[in-house]
């Protein structure tokens, strides 16, 4: 069957920039960031590509359960950590490791009876405002897991930076400044880095660093691409020509009429839309390859169909090959036409789209 909207995975690129992220960071182990089912690539298939990353991070606990039940052996940790007292339990039973950032955790902890124990990251606070403690709450929380017998010693301590896609600000500074004084009387191994931060933030690099959006080829600057930085796309969004046809001049095109030919136009109409997790904010001269040709989206994004001038490509036929995004259209480029981040339009992806594996396998 020939297929109409699919992304094709490249697990090589993957790799290349699992081995980017270590020359960035020569000195630090990898704990690879592949929450929200790998940033839409898919939680299994990247986790069983990066076996060479010391851990895993997910976001939550059913996350990481549903690797362990699939078979992943390797160190997962938990960036949400636990909320109640089931989510604990699993944590043990599982074999997890978990960030600590909240006092409701700490009453948790204080109540669970097992012979079992787990790895913890404890948070610090320097600015995010989201996760973790603040310095007094930090210190207090250092003092109590330490006296607990389901956790690992030495414990491991971590931040988040909030601003580190911006080199001129001077937020990420400031968190370091903060994070390092705090923690300069502890032991335990220290994580700050996530991909800005390796690629920005040299200071940033500490025992452990977390990237997320650089292993799947993608700049976490704006305004940047991930080719410059020696990364490589995992994803390319495909799809193909379902019809064409000839316009003339103030013909309008699309719902609500929006775009009106200015000339006599040759229209194409591409099988993806806002239903496959194409973004339906793109604006008009979006670029779209269409034979490796670029050309210009025109008209709404609908559910099912986008459409675009085919004028300067008169020999495209239905059937012939169209890229969304990937290698030489990057997925930072469309993010920007949408007014939106690469990370929504790789997460995006629904399940109407098939998955390629660049071997040809279909998932």
């Amino acid at each position: 069957m020939s297929l109409a909207a699919y992304a094709v995975l490249d697990l090589d690129a993957l790799k290349h920039n699992l081995a980017k992220v270590r020359e960035y960071a020569p000195n630090a182990k990898v704990m690879a960031v592949i929450k929200a089912n790998a940033y839409g690539h898919g939680l299994f298939r990247i986790a069983e590509a990066l076996q060479d990353a010391e851990v895993f991070a997910v976001a939550r606990v059913d996350e990481a359960i549903r690797l362990r039940q699939d078979g992943i052996r390797n160190r997962i940790a938990v960036l949400e950590g636990f909320s109640c007292v089931e989510e604990l339990n699993d944590i043990l039973h599982y074999d997890l490791e978990v960030v600590i950032h909240a006092e409701h955790q700490l009453k948790l902890l204080k109540d669970v009876k097992s012979e079992k124990s787990f790895s913890a990251w404890l948070k610090l606070d320097t600015g995010m405002n989201r996760l973790g403690f603040d310095q007094v709450m930090f210190d207090q929380a250092y003092q109590q897991l330490q006296y607990s017998n389901v956790i690992e010693k030495p414990i491991n301590l971590m931040t988040h930076l909030a601003n580190a896609d911006d080199l001129e600000d001077t937020k990420t500074r400031e968190q370091l400044e903060l994070f390092y004084e705090s923690v300069k009387s502890y032991s335990g191994e220290l994580s700050i880095a996530n991909s800005a931060g390796i690629l920005g933030w040299p200071d940033a690099l500490s025992d452990w660093v977390r990237p997320g959006l650089m292993l799947y080829g993608i700049s976490p600057f704006s305004g940047k691409m991930g080719a410059e930085f020696g990364l490589r796309p995992v994803m390319s969004l495909h799809s193909k020509i379902i019809a064409t046809k000839q316009l003339k001049l103030g013909d309008t095109v699309g719902y609500g009429g929006q775009w009106r030919c200015q000339k006599p136009t040759l229209m194409g109409v591409i099988a993806i839309g806002y239903a496959d997790g194409y973004p339906r904010n793109a604006e008009q001269e979006t670029p779209v390859l269409v034979n490796g040709i670029r050309v210009s989206l025109i008209g709404r994004v609908s559910m099912d169909m986008i459409t675009v001038d085919l004028t300067d490509c008169p020999d495209t036929q239905p059937g012939d090959p169209v890229i969304l995004w990937g290698k030489d259209l990057p997925v930072e480029e469309i993010a920007a036409c949408a007014d939106t981040i690469p990370y929504t339009l790789l997460c995006g992806i629904t399940q109407r789209v098939q998955i390629v594996e660049q071997d040809g396998q279909k998932s």
